[in-house]
């Protein structure tokens, strides 16, 4: 079975280091000023002239109230007007983008993320989403895969309506956990009652899936009242879940520092809190996809692993990864062919080169031989769970064996570890290493030993 897994304490204490989520390959990390529009418009011109189909990642970073554990690049405010002259930039990066690319480019999928992106109004949100039909080739009958993050507080039954007229299909819930003094001292107080009325509109209304959020580690968590969490949320019956590993890095992200570190749960505990999350799911029925994600068994995402078409982008697990994926907003980003690029995280530097009809691009990175051939390596360990070297070889015409061949101690040691299972032939991620397989991605990341490690999360 693919979504096998099992729980070797002693494996996972050994191997649960530091290190990226590979979104991308290489990582944002090593994205630099160097890249710049001129490199975006050249990507977007081959777009263009291959006619590949796009997604869109719609950035919208406002949010009425902060949470305490959040990473994301966001704008905390009340003033619900803050976001008019945003949305009016956001517009004109929507048609200096459109205009480098072919009408006849489909936009198979969709996503608008945060901050929260219901903290717009209703019009606001018509109004967007007519810019985006009128620039984009967006599908009029249902088939695209086009989602949302909502936050339950931000949302009500008319909102998913009105997101379903528009062309919505998919909802992205953050709950992270039900217990009030954990939601206390993050500063999210959200009822169940909240999040199911939520879902029952979701149900109702026929959208197609709906992905509940879920963070371990946060403070006064412990494995008793996460576990009661994660029984509600599987009497809720979400098509996917993301379980996160919560990362406190109050020196990176400002708003952490109002955790009391001395409230946060010890290793151990973490280790419990995951270990019962899989084991409660499995038994719900829930396959393990990988880096936390878990979904039904007839879900697009497991389908997709069992056709060993699963792919992996900034979006996270997806079947969409043959798509150009163009990033609209501040601090979002594209991967077109071989390049990544950032836009300014900055909301003030993101406006005014908008407002100077200039393009936000900041940072980026255009891939060279040997990323391709590692991210290829690297996707398919991630996705799968299993590499064969002939792909790999055929693919890239190298020799498998002699390109990694200063690896091979490392594989061989995490293959005697019961990590990873190793021949001349392939490396197949074994049930004990699958919940560790970041760990097995590591092995082929070239700039990992210069990159500093606290710029990332553990893996467990």
């Amino acid at each position: 079975m693919l979504d096998a897994i099992r729980w070797d304490t002693d494996l996972i204490r050994r191997y649960d280091l530091a290190g990226p989520r590979y979104t991308s390959y290489p990582t944002a990390v090593q994205f630099d000023s160097q890249v710049g529009t001129f490199d975006l418009f050249h990507a977007l011109r081959d777009s263009r002239k291959a006619l590949r189909p796009l997604s869109l990642y719609v950035h919208v970073p406002f949010c009425a109230n902060i949470c305490y554990y959040c990473a994301c690049n966001k704008v905390i405010t009340k003033d619900r007007g803050r976001a008019l002259p945003y949305l009016q930039r956001l517009e004109q990066e929507i048609q200096l983008i459109a205009c480098h690319l072919d009408p006849m480019q489909k936009v198979e999928q969709l996503h608008f993320g945060g901050g929260t992106p219901t903290f717009l109004s209703h019009d606001e949100l018509r109004q967007l989403m007519a810019r985006l039909r009128k620039h984009f080739n967006l599908l009029d009958d249902d088939s695209g895969d086009y989602g949302i993050e909502i936050d339950p507080r931000e949302a009500d039954w008319s909102t998913m309506g009105l997101l379903r007229e528009l062309g919505f299909n998919r909802v992205s819930i953050g709950l992270q956990d039900l217990d009030p003094a954990v939601q206390r001292a993050v500063n999210r107080l959200q009822s169940l009652e909240e999040t199911r009325a939520v879902i029952d509109a979701a149900r109702t209304l026929q959208y197609r899936s709906i992905n509940i959020d879920l963070i371990y580690g946060l403070p006064k968590q412990t494995p008793e009242n996460f576990a009661r969490t994660v029984d509600e949320v599987i009497n809720l019956q979400p098509d996917r879940l993301s379980v996160f590993n919560y990362a406190h890095l109050p020196e990176r992200f400002m708003p952490q520092r109002r955790i009391n570190s001395n409230d946060l749960p010890e290793p151990a505990q973490k280790l419990e809190m995951l270990q019962r999350t899989i084991e409660q799911l499995t038994a719900a029925g829930y396959r393990y996809i990988g880096m936390d994600h878990f979904a039904l068994p007839d879900d697009e995402l497991a389908i997709a692993q069992e056709e060993s078409t699963l792919q992996r982008n900034f979006q996270g697990y997806t079947t969409h990864g043959h798509c150009d994926l163009i990033g609209l907003g501040v601090s979002a980003i594209s991967q077109i062919g071989d390049l990544y690029c950032q836009n300014s995280s900055d909301l003030t530097q993101y406006q005014k080169a908008l407002a100077s009809a200039q393009l936000a691009t900041a940072r980026g990175l255009l891939c060279n031989a040997d990323d391709r051939l590692r991210r290829a390596v690297i996707q398919q360990l991630i996705c799968h769970f299993d590499l064969e070297f002939s792909e790999i070889e055929q693919a890239f015409n190298i020799d498998f064996r002699g390109y990694f061949g200063e690896l091979w101690p490392q594989l061989q040691d995490m293959a005697k570890d019961g990590l990873i299972e190793l021949d001349n032939e392939r490396i197949t991620v074994l049930p004990a290493g699958r919940l560790l397989v970041r760990s097995v991605c590591m092995v082929f990341d070239a700039y990992l030993e210069h990159t500093n490690r606290q710029r990332f999360s553990r893996v467990i």
